[in-house]
């Protein structure tokens, strides 16, 4: 089975998404307290679970549409919208490393692609 474009499409959309529930969990996690009565009000925390799920579901949905060979490893490009996130909204540093591991991680998720074909 050849992977359809909109199954690659929709993965690395659903990373994204994924990538903004954890950010939802950072920012969520400094509101944790030992009342359930707050946890409760924890809305951030509740959108960062739905957000997952989103994710989780159109990854599933995309499953039907390639190999699993290949849409799995794009599910690394997470890595690279947290980093983009954590630095843009938590103002935490980018290093060199930081910068090397994604680039890393765009050739992998390239040669992956390119050697299904």
């Amino acid at each position: 089975m050849a992977t359809q474009l909109w199954a690659v499409a929709l993965v690395i959309i659903g990373t994204l998404i994924g990538a903004v529930g954890s950010l939802c969990f950072k920012i969520g996690s400094a509101k944790l307290s030992r009342s359930i009565k707050l946890n409760l009000k924890n809305y951030i925390l509740f959108v960062g679970f739905l957000l997952y799920t989103i994710a989780a579901s159109m990854y599933v949905f995309a499953l039907r549409g390639g190999e699993l060979s290949i849409l799995y490893p794009l599910v690394s490009t997470t890595y690279i919208w947290i980093t983009l996130l954590a630095f843009y909204f938590l103002k935490e540093k980018l290093n060199k490393w930081k910068w090397l591991g994604i680039t890393i991680i765009i050739v992998g998720v390239t040669f992956i692609g390119l050697g299904s074909g």
